[in-house]
């Protein structure tokens, strides 16, 4: 096991720092601070520009800092006062004793942790090893569990260039590039030995040995293990397996999933890391229940069909996607290339090991399935949602033919987000006032939200605009900054400083642009649409964002409909896409938009998590009833939306074009008749009091429900430890099927 008493990152940072500053090192290398009250200014004082400059790392901006100008801020009894209660604050969070899983799960021990595995984590922008909804949710896992003191440690990989960085052309055209992460710079640790060595471990990826580098990040109480192949002695190709996020082929991604199963466990096993549960956070970490058996069979010499059982017991699944072509499969081939040396250590024979992940078994051309893997190697299964439990339910009826589809063993969880990373700080000041100042740690208490009706409209409505007026300048800052890299001329350059109004009805659209989630669907009737956004006594504005896969032609192509959109001389300070979406920007949008916007070809949405974490900022969603949204609308005695706005008919088709035309159209109709009348209707002073009614039903409603404290509490009562189920708060534990 790595040796704790080596000279960490951070002690090797704090010596470079004046003496009443050192605390700072403690901080940067922890991402609590990215949750604390303070997280606006304690980094970015020092100095703004090279804050923005270097991606808000806390690492790096200490490390740049001169010399002068630490001295300073040493001096500053204002900064002082800051760091010391802070420091305080995270010392007392740090060493806390009495958290809730030591109350209700006191046999989850630190000894014996959740390991929860994951090809992505989204924990902040500073580490960029994330893509999109999968990452930002496995990161709000871990800090809800760090908050609720579940004994849990992330396992992952550390890419070196991450996932794409996106640029648009001057034709509206996405192209792709990459940066090398400075990780020798960055919040996080390579573990060593009592040597000073890198602890590694090596693996198998077809016929050359592998060595693997594990890096430590902290994330309050829970630490992430990163698994990392960019060694000198490693063959280049190999230096490559963990390049990029879910770029290359298929060997690639085969390479990188053993790399992230069969390398995670046995990374686990070096540092002395026994888990009580594997948690499979999608099917790219399947090849962790193989690992698992090869240990048990290689200690006690009994075949795999004995210790089967005693593999599964120890696994659970969390499938995200019903998107059948989102599930990995490889062909026979290329599992015969990665494993043939493998199975011979399962003490199987080749058929019996694809046998494990085909769908319909004898079929010699099945393809291996890692979510097929992962539901016959765990004893527990869940979707993210309601309906995506259903879903997934009919999906993989074809694994369990003696059952009938709702007795098939997935059950549901629906995903959550953390309250404290996403809720702007001028918002949580005012829940501070009127909820209480520990609304931080009361986020499943309905009682406690109940209280935003005695927020006064005026001063609700007066910090959404501040946020509001703060997305647009950023919008503004960002749309300058794209088009003087794309050489655009002066003018036009010029025109971003009218940009969107803060006084006008601002949308927010911005997620991954695959084609499902029609990203132009409010283009279907363009001269509609252009009445809309053009109205001259009461316009709309709408800010999008978002990447398309790089192999995703028609991604792009919506993408680049998009940015004719932009141009168009009707409406274009209507209308503005933000470039090289990341989690600040989503911060900056779930915070700061009037209207949510989410329109998914049903049922295609697992869950989605975008549209909660506008609730808890205020904002109103408008959505198809798909994901989560089908538990979080509600209606009134007219039927009509009380906390939001359902798009189209809860009816799902297999004929696009139509359920196309028909949500469209409602999307229309909602706007003409119910939102822009709403948000218009204002009193003599601007307020819009029935559209902050529906803002304070909008987090009433969803706020105790759509949080990772909530879903956090779940797993632990109904996955993780489902003996205790009885006995937990019933606002924390759904039943599950």
């Amino acid at each position: 096991m790595a040796n704790s008493s080596a000279i960490t990152a951070a002690r090797h940072l704090s010596e470079k720092l004046p003496l009443p500053l050192k605390r700072l090192a403690d901080l940067a290398y922890n991402y609590w601070w990215s949750w604390s009250g303070d997280r606006i200014s304690l980094f970015q004082t020092i100095d703004p520009q090279e804050w923005e400059r270097c991606g808000h790392n806390p690492v790096a901006i200490l490390e740049s800092a001169t010399y002068e100008r630490l001295t300073q801020l040493a001096e500053d009894p204002f900064y002082l006062k800051q760091i010391s209660a802070l420091a305080r604050e995270f010392d007392q969070y740090i060493n806390q004793q009495d958290t809730w899983v030591s109350r209700v799960a006191p046999q989850v021990s630190k000894q014996h942790p959740i390991a929860y595995f994951c090809a992505e984590f989204g924990i902040h922008e500073s580490l960029p090893v994330y893509s999109g909804g999968l990452g930002i949710l496995a990161g709000d896992h871990l800090k809800s569990s760090s908050d609720l003191g579940v004994p849990l440690v992330g396992v992952g990989l550390l890419y070196r260039q991450g996932y794409f960085r996106q640029r648009l052309n001057r034709q509206g055209w996405q192209e792709d590039y990459y940066i090398d992460n400075p990780f020798g710079h960055m919040p996080l640790e390579l573990i060593k030995n009592e040597q000073g060595e890198s602890v590694t471990i090596e693996l198998q990826v077809r016929q050359r040995v592998v060595k693997v580098q594990i890096w430590r990040v902290q994330v309050g109480r829970v630490t992430l293990y990163l698994l990392d192949t960019d060694r000198h002695d490693n063959d280049p190709i190999d230096r490559w397996l963990t390049g990029h996020l879910y770029g290359g082929n298929l060997e690639t991604r085969i390479a990188q999933e053993v790399v992230l199963g069969i390398g995670g466990v046995r990374a686990l096993h070096a540092l002395g890391i026994e888990p009580s549960v594997y948690h499979l956070n999608e099917g790219h970490a399947a090849f962790c229940t193989l690992e698992v058996a090869r240990v048990e069979i290689e200690r006690t010499g009994k075949s795999f069909y004995d210790i089967e059982a005693k593999v599964r017991n120890s696994c659970v699944f969390t499938t995200h996607t019903p998107v059948p072509v989102s599930h990995d499969v490889f062909s026979p081939d290329l599992i015969d290339s990665f494993f043939a040396s493998y199975w011979p250590q399962l003490r199987l024979s080749r058929e019996q090991f694809l046998a494990l992940g085909a769908r319909r078994l004898g079929d010699p051309w099945e393809p291996f399935g890692m979510t097929v893997l992962a539901l016959r190697m765990s004893r527990a299964c869940n979707g993210v949602s309601e309906l995506h439990g259903q879903v997934s339910r009919k999906m993989w009826t074809v694994l369990y033919p003696q059952r009938s589809e709702d007795k098939v063993p997935i059950g549901y969880i629906t995903n959550g987000v953390h309250a404290p990373t996403w809720t702007a700080p001028l918002l949580g000041d005012l829940y501070n006032e009127y909820l209480g100042e520990d609304w931080k740690n009361r986020a499943v208490d309905p009682k406690m939200w109940a209280k935003v009706d005695e927020i006064p409209d005026e001063e609700l409505w007066s910090r959404h605009l501040i946020l509001k007026e703060r997305l647009i300048a950023f919008t503004r800052y960002k749309v300058k900054k794209s088009r003087e890299l794309r050489g655009e001329n002066h003018e036009l350059i010029q025109a971003t400083e009218k940009l969107l109004d803060p006084n006008v009805l601002t949308i927010g659209f911005a997620r991954r642009f695959s084609p499902y989630k029609r990203g132009d669907l409010i283009l279907r009737d363009a001269q509609r649409a252009l009445k809309i956004f053009g109205n001259a006594q009461r316009p709309v504005q709408i800010i999008f964002a978002g990447k398309a896969h790089p192999a995703d032609e028609e991604g792009k192509r919506i993408i680049q409909r998009l940015m004719e959109w932009c141009h168009n001389s009707g409406i274009i300070n209507r209308v503005a896409f933000i470039e090289d979406y990341d989690i600040y920007t989503g911060q900056k949008l779930v915070q700061g938009v009037d209207v949510w916007l989410n329109n998914p070809r049903r049922p295609l949405e697992a869950s989605g998590t975008s549209g909660q974490k506008v609730c808890f900022n205020g904002g109103l969603n408008c959505s198809v009833l798909d994901g989560w949204w089908c538990e979080g609308y509600q209606t009134g005695p007219d039927g009509k939306g009380i906390n939001g706005w359902a798009i189209g008919e809860d009816a799902h088709t297999s004929d696009q074009e139509l359920q196309d035309g028909i949500d469209s159209r409602s999307l229309y109709q909602l706007l003409e008749e119910e939102i822009v009348p709403l948000y218009y209707d204002q009193d003599a002073q601007g307020i819009p009091h029935r559209w902050v009614q529906m803002m304070k039903t909008s987090i009433k409603t969803n706020a105790p429900l759509f949080n990772t404290d909530r879903m956090i509490a779940d797993y632990v009562s109904q996955v993780y430890v489902p003996e205790i189920s009885k006995s937990v708060e019933p606002i924390l534990a759904k039943v599950l099927l």
